[in-house]
């Protein structure tokens, strides 16, 4: 079946893949938040990401030594993505997951404008319409679909957190293809992690040592080895290897799933659900979708 899908196709699929999987992190995230500062739970998520993604190295293109070259590269990736995520459970605190999830659909905007200033990435007039499509989407869902809210910007202070973290996310891929120098997504990953892991956990050495893991409850456990296992080590590889077949604001649309997704996270989890009025701004980010698909011409 695979020797029919051309790389662009891969690529689409590895991104659908990875938009499922983000979306567990908010709904987990939410819930395992108000117990643990950002940095203390996402040191060891960078260190257990990069175990696995260097096991996986290990046992398929192993870890050449020329991959080491020009080290910096790895640390500014990794300093990037771990910005990121302790933005978001920062954000999260507060924020409610589907509000966040619209704060995260807004990255293909900004992946489109520094795609284009590093990588002179050309945005169509299809490709703009739709991210201006699934902008407005997102910001109907991000104020609750409050007309008084927007006028008055009335943005929570969880989600303008993110929003700070969704930069750096989105800087993060049109800088794989700028860095990367002929190394496998995997071995790519590895390197971002391990320089990731050494970032975050010098950023929050103070919080790791105050935080009592023997007493942190059972759902920080759990988010831990989600973020970890499926949020970092799969979806690194996914988002890496899709990087490298698909131009970056394609990439980043399909983070215009997510809210969709956190909404099925929810109703399995037995959440509240959003309200019709704000599923609206859902249903626009997976039209901008079906647009900027359609552009891609098969």
């Amino acid at each position: 079946m695979t020797g029919r899908i051309g790389p662009a196709g891969l690529g689409h699929l590895a991104m659908l893949a990875f938009s499922a999987l983000v979306a567990g992190s908010f709904s987990l995230g939410v819930m395992a938040a108000p117990h643990i500062e950002p940095a203390a739970l996402n040191a060891p998520r960078f260190v257990i990401a990069a175990m696995l993604v260097g096991a996986a190295a290990l046992m398929t293109t192993g870890l050449p030594r020329q991959a080491a070259r020009a080290p910096w590269r790895y640390f500014l990736l990794g300093g990037t993505f771990a910005a990121y995520f302790v933005l978001m459970f920062e954000g999260l605190k507060t924020a409610l997951p589907v509000s966040a999830a619209a704060v995260f659909t807004l990255t293909p905007i900004m992946s489109a404008v520094i795609g284009y200033v590093l990588l002179r990435q050309v945005t169509t007039p299809r490709m703009a319409g739709a991210l201006a499509l699934g902008g407005v989407g997102a910001l109907w869902v991000i104020f609750r679909a409050d007309w008084g809210a927007f006028r008055a910007f009335e943005v929570g202070r969880g989600e303008m957190i993110y929003f700070w973290g969704c930069v750096a996310h989105a800087a993060y891929t049109p800088m794989v293809r700028l860095l990367n120098r002929g190394e496998a997504p995997v071995v790519f990953t590895f390197g971002m992690l391990v320089a990731g892991a050494v970032v975050v956990t010098v950023y929050g050495w103070h919080d790791i040592l105050a935080t009592n893991w023997a007493a942190l409850p059972g759902i920080v456990w759990i988010t831990l080895v989600y973020v970890a296992v499926f949020a970092s080590a799969v979806t690194f590889v996914l988002l890496q290897f899709a990087t490298l077949r698909l131009p970056s604001a394609k990439v980043m649309a399909y983070t215009y799933l997510t809210p969709s997704w956190v909404i099925v996270w929810e109703i399995a989890l037995g959440h509240t659900v959003p309200p019709m009025l704000v599923l609206v701004g859902v249903a626009l980010t997976v039209l901008a979708l079906l647009v900027l698909l359609k552009d891609e011409g098969h």
